[in-house]
């Protein structure tokens, strides 16, 4: 590891010097609209206050604007790494305190250089930087694409996110039902909510359709986002709300859910296998 590369692992450690199993907690959705990527960036922050490690890796390939949502300036991106035209050092933008974006790129043109399998041993050879890192969230595109099903099946866990909306139920239950076929865990809130038994009562019924065609498979429900004008403001004014205005219902429901979430991915972690950025697009590369 060259000297930069060490003074950014340095930076991430801030005083720890134990590398982590970093685990890879992909946040998708059936249908575009339903404030996924808004999500993502929450539940990221939230996690970092909290005191974890966090990277936020926008792989929403054809659409990555998480560094516009987290006011976060970049000039390279995944694809530099890629083309061999920049390091992992050189694309990890701190954000906030214990919190870095990974920034993807808008075009497809990343999938070509993906493919490519001498990049396997960039990845290996720089991975310790990205251990550095608890948990990293993936915002992957909306939709049954194939380039999205990869980031989801390289992933150690998947949040679905949907609305009251039915299309938006019906997508999520056909993401559901393609994800049971590579998993037996999905975890699953409700965003857009007028109040939580409207939202309980989608995921029962979400659950309730699961269980008869899917048996095996186990639904989790992570909670619910209500319907509010701040949210949108917010997204408007490319804000993270559980900064701005941390006592919020969303900032409140969002902590609930990051606590949720983290009680859920530690409970297994005993039976996960030790994993870094690296190991995380060597599975990404054999699904694509």
């Amino acid at each position: 590891m060259n000297e930069n590369q060490a003074s950014k692992l340095e930076q991430l450690l801030d005083g720890n010097k134990k590398l982590h199993s970093t685990k890879f907690i992909a946040i998708t959705s059936g249908k575009g609209g339903v404030g996924k990527s808004t999500i993502s960036a929450n539940l990221a922050y939230t996690l970092a206050k909290m005191g974890y490690k966090i990277g936020i890796f926008d792989a929403d390939i054809g659409l990555a604007n998480l560094d516009l949502i987290l006011g976060v300036r970049t000039q390279k991106n995944i694809l530099h790494v890629f083309k061999g035209e920049a390091t992992f050092d050189d694309i990890i933008y701190p954000v906030e305190k214990n919190l870095y974006l990974i920034p993807g790129d808008s075009g497809e043109e990343i999938l070509k250089y993906a493919e490519k399998n001498n990049i396997l041993e960039n990845f290996v050879s720089e991975s310790m930087i990205f251990e550095a890192f608890d948990y990293v969230i993936v915002d992957t595109g909306a939709g049954i694409s194939a380039t999205t099903q990869a980031f989801l099946n390289a992933s150690d866990h998947v949040i679905i996110i949907t609305t009251p909306d039915p299309s938006a139920i019906t997508d999520a239950y056909a993401t559901i039902k393609i994800n049971s076929k590579y998993r037996d865990e999905i975890l699953l809130a409700i965003n857009m909510a007028t109040r939580s038994q409207e939202a309980l009562n989608i995921f029962n019924k979400i659950q309730s359709v699961s269980s008869k065609n899917m048996p095996h498979l186990k639904l989790f429900y992570l909670g619910h986002f209500s319907n509010s004008n701040n949210v949108k403001n917010s997204t408007k004014y490319r804000e993270l709300l559980s900064k701005t205005e941390p006592y919020n219902a969303f900032s409140i429901a969002m902590e609930d859910i990051a606590r949720q979430l983290i009680s859920k991915v530690e409970h297994n972690v005993l039976n996960s296998p030790k994993a870094s950025l690296g190991s995380f697009f060597k599975r990404l590369l054999s699904y694509l």
